[in-house]
C-alpha cells in the first residue's frame, strides 16, 4: 500500500527539488531545459499545496495554539505569493506561542534550505526531530539531500537509510530514496579514492555588469578573454544574446549582441570561436531550420555579427541540437542531439570541417562518452584535447554532474567526475574553462544571485584541469611578392610526430592557434603553385598564457629552388628512413601531386667523419631512399633523380656535432616545370 504523507509535509518539501525519478520539474525555457532542468516554478506549487493545506490543519497530530497556527497561515500566504523570507518571522512566530510545533520548524527547514542557507535548514530540522522523532521520519529524505548540500554524505546516507527503513513506502519513495542512497554512496567512495587538497570552491558572481534580475547562462570567452559572450532569459520564451568586452576596469555592462543576430527569439546555447570570427549557437527559427532546434552560424563582419546561417544536413536533424561548442582550430564541431540511433535520450556527437570549409556528417562520440541518460553542454578547451560535459547517465552527486575526458593518442578516455563540492546533489549546468586552465566559470542560482540563475567564476580544481596553452599568431605570404596567402597550416608535435591540428587561415593569410605548452612543433604549409614549407618552431621551454609570433613565408615554384627536407632521418651508418621521416616525405608527395609538371633531383649529404668515399655511397643511397618512397606512392620516375654529394657542400661548422648535424641533410631541387 501506498503511504500518503501529510500534505503539510509536502509544504516542507516544496522547496527542495528532491531529484531522481520523482522530480518536480517545470522547464520554462529551451535553454533551462538544456542547462539546469532543476529550475521550477515553485510558486506555482505554493499555491496548490496552500490551499490543499487548509484542510488539514495538525498534519503532526499535535494539538496547536491558535495563534501560532494563524501565524502559520500567514506564513503560507507569503509563500504563496512568493514572498519566501517574509515568512520567516511568521514561522518565527508560530514557534515563539508554540514551541513545539513541529510543522512550524519543519516548515522553516524547508524555507531556509530554499533561501540555499543549509546549515539554518539542518538546524530546524533537528529541532524539528527532538519535538517529534517518529513524525520525523518521514523527512528523512529532504533532510538527507540538505545534509549532502553541505558535504555531510555519512550523515545523509545514514537519514536515507532511516527513510528506506520506514515500513510501507510507495514505489516512488522507495525509487527516490535509493537513487539518493546511490548518489552518497557514490560521494563517499569518491571521497575514499581522492586524496584530500587544500582545495576551496569558493564561486564569485560576475556581477551586475553581467547579471541581472532574469537568468543569465551559457558563458563563452575568446582566447584572450577579451570578448564575452553569453545567453539572457528575456519575457516570455526569449532568449537573447549578450556581449561584454574586457576593460582595465573589468567587463563593461552587457548589451546585446550587434548585428541581426538577435531578432528571432527562440534561441539557446552559444560558443564564440576562440579567435572571436565565429558564433555558434541554437536557434529555432520558422521555415530556416529542419525542425526543432538547430545549429546556426554568424560570422563576425564590420557591421557587427552576420544574418544566421544554417550549419546544414551534416549537422542538423529534423530532432532537436543544442550546446555547440567549436574547438579552437574551428575543425571540429562538437554538440548534443537526440536523434535517433544514439544511446539514450541525448547524445554527444562531433563533426569535421573540411578543406573546402563543407562538415563531415556528424558522428556519435560512443559509449565511452554517452549512455543510456542525457550528454550535454560540452565544452571543448583551448588545448583541443580535454572535454567537459554534463550527464545524467554515470554515477554521480545527483542528476546531472560534471565531467571531464581527455584525448589520448586521438581518443577519448573514461570520462571523469569533477567531484564535490564543483558537483552538487543539484543539477550542474554548463562549464566553460578559460585559456589559463585554471579559472573556470558556470551558471548557478546561489544564495548572492541577481535573480534566477547567474554566472560565476571559481578555480578549478587542480586534478581537472587541462593542459596549460600558448597562442602562436603569424601571417602566410609570397615569399617574393610579399602579398598575403590564404592557405592552411599543418602543426605536428615533434616528440610524437602526431599532426596536433590543421588550421584554415583567413583571406588576409592570418592565422592564429592555441597549443600545449611544453613542446616544440613543425609548421607545414602545401600550396599548389609553391615549394612546401616545413620548419621547427622551438616553443619547449616557453611561458604558458603568451603569444609567439611565426610568420611564413612561401616560395613560388621556379627552376633551381632549393627546398631541405628538416625532419629526414635516417638509421645511423644507414640508408634505412627512419618512421619520423614519413610526415614530410608525405608533404614532398603532395608537392608533386599538386604541380604534376614538376620535375626535381634529389640530393643527400653527410658530415665529413669517415672515408670521402663512403660518405658519396651512403648520401647517393640515402637520396634514392626518398625517390623511391615517393615513387612508391604513385609519382612517376621519370620525374624524379637523385645524387649523393657526400661532405661537399656544408652548411656549418663540421667542427662541432651541431654543425655536423646540419650538415647531414636532404634536399630537393626544381629542375623542371
Amino acid at each position: 500500500m501506498t503511504l500518503n504523507l501529510p500534505v503539510k509535509l509536502c509544504n516542507a518539501l516544496l522547496f527542495k527539488n528532491r531529484g531522481g525519478p520523482c522530480q518536480i520539474l517545470t522547464p520554462i525555457s529551451h535553454a533551462f531545459c538544456e542547462l539546469a532542468t532543476y529550475m521550477k516554478n515553485v510558486f506555482y506549487f505554493i499555491s496548490i499545496l496552500f490551499f490543499a493545506s487548509l484542510i488539514y490543519t495538525k498534519s503532526s497530530g499535535q494539538e496547536v495554539n491558535k495563534k501560532a497556527e494563524a501565524a502559520y497561515d500567514k506564513a503560507m500566504l507569503q509563500l504563496r505569493d512568493g514572498l519566501v523570507r517574509d515568512a520567516i518571522p511568521l514561522l518565527g512566530k508560530a514557534i515563539e506561542y508554540d514551541p513545539n510545533y513541529t510543522d512550524a520548524y519543519l516548515s522553516l527547514a524547508g524555507v531556509y534550505g530554499e533561501l540555499k542557507n543549509y546549515q539554518q535548514c539542518i538546524h530546524y530540522y533537528e529541532l524539528a526531530r527532538e519535538k517529534d522523532s517518529a513524525y520525523f521520519r518521514y523527512y528523512e529524505l529532504p533532510y538527507s539531500i540538505d545534509l549532502a548540500e553541505l558535504g555531510r554524505f555519512s550523515d545523509a546516507l545514514n537519514a536515507i537509510n532511516d527513510f528506506l527503513a520506514l515500513p510501507k513506502l510507495g514505489a516512488n519513495s522507495i525509487k527516490s530514496g535509493q537513487y539518493r542512497k546511490n548518489c552518497y554512496t557514490f560521494a563517499l567512495d569518491y571521497a575514499q579514492k581522492h586524496a584530500s587538497s587544500n582545495y576551496t570552491f569558493a564561486p564569485v558572481n560576475l556581477g551586475d555588469s553581467i547579471n541581472s534580475e532574469h537568468s543569465e547562462y551559457y558563458p563563452s570567452f575568446t582566447i584572450d578573454d577579451t570578448t564575452f559572450v553569453f545567453t539572457r532569459r528575456g519575457e516570455g520564451v526569449r532568449e537573447d544574446f549578450m556581449q561584454s568586452t574586457l576593460t582595465k576596469n573589468g567587463y563593461t555592462k552587457a548589451k546585446l549582441i550587434d548585428g541581426s543576430i538577435n531578432i528571432e527569439p527562440s534561441k539557446g546555447a552559444i560558443n564564440i570561436s576562440q579567435d572571436g570570427d565565429w558564433l555558434i549557437f541554437a536557434g529555432n527559427f520558422p521555415g530556416k531550420g529542419d525542425g526543432d532546434f538547430d545549429l546556426y552560424i554568424s560570422y563576425n563582419t564590420p557591421s557587427g555579427w552576420s544574418e544566421p546561417i544554417n550549419m546544414g544536413y551534416s549537422i542538423n536533424t529534423e530532432f532537436w541540437e543544442s550546446s555547440p561548442s567549436i574547438s579552437p582550430d574551428k575543425n571540429a564541431l562538437y554538440f548534443s542531439s537526440n536523434r535517433p540511433g544514439g544511446y539514450g535520450g541525448k547524445d554527444l556527437y562531433v563533426s569535421y570541417r573540411r578543406p573546402n570549409g563543407s562538415w563531415t556528417p556528424a558522428e556519435n562520440m560512443g559509449p565511452t562518452i554517452n549512455t543510456a541518460g542525457d550528454e550535454l553542454a560540452p565544452f571543448i578547451h583551448a588545448d583541443n584535447q580535454t572535454l567537459y560535459y554534463t550527464s545524467n547517465g554515470l554515477p554521480g552527486y545527483g542528476d546531472n554532474d560534471i565531467y571531464v575526458t581527455r584525448k589520448i593518442n586521438g581518443k577519448w578516455g573514461v570520462p571523469e567526475n569533477l567531484g564535490y563540492p564543483v558537483n552538487t546533489v543539484n543539477n550542474e549546468g554548463s562549464l566553460f574553462v578559460a585559456s589559463d586552465g585554471i579559472t573556470a566559470y558556470y551558471t548557478s542560482d546561489r544564495a548572492d544571485t541577481r535573480g534566477e540563475l547567474d554566472l560565476y567564476k571559481f578555480e578549478l580544481p587542480r586534478e581537472y584541469r587541462p593542459a596549460k596553452t600558448l597562442y602562436v599568431k603569424g601571417y602566410v605570404t609570397d615569399a617574393v611578392t610579399k602579398k598575403y596567402i590564404p592557405c592552411s597550416v599543418e602543426l605536428t608535435d615533434d616528440s610524437t610526430q602526431q599532426a596536433v591540428t590543421k588550421l584554415q587561415t583567413d583571406e588576409t593569410g592570418f592565422y592564429f592557434v592555441t597549443l600545449p605548452e611544453g613542446k616544440n612543433y613543425t609548421f607545414t604549409v602545401n600550396r599548389k603553385g609553391y615549394l612546401f614549407y616545413s620548419a621547427v618552431f622551438a616553443l619547449q621551454g616557453k611561458q604558458a598564457d603568451s603569444t609567439y609570433v611565426k610568420d611564413i613565408e612561401l616560395q613560388p615554384i621556379t627552376v633551381n629552388s632549393t627546398v631541405a627536407l628538416k625532419n629526414i632521418q635516417f638509421e645511423l651508418k644507414s640508408f634505412q628512413l627512419q618512421p619520423v621521416s614519413i610526415t614530410e616525405l608525405d608533404k614532398l608527395v603532395q608537392l608533386m601531386s599538386d604541380n604534376p609538371s614538376v620535375a626535381i633531383q634529389i640530393s643527400g649529404y653527410t658530415d665529413n667523419i669517415g672515408k670521402d668515399a663512403d660518405n658519396i655511397v651512403l648520401s647517393t643511397n640515402r637520396a634514392k631512399a626518398v625517390a623511391e618512397y615517393v615513387v612508391s606512392k604513385g609519382i612517376d620516375a621519370k620525374r624524379l633523380t637523385w645524387k649523393g654529394y657526400g661532405a661537399a657542400k656544408p652548411i656549418a661548422d663540421n667542427a662541432t656535432e651541431e654543425g655536423r648535424a646540419k650538415n647531414r641533410r636532404t634536399e630537393f631541387t626544381v629542375v623542371a616545370m
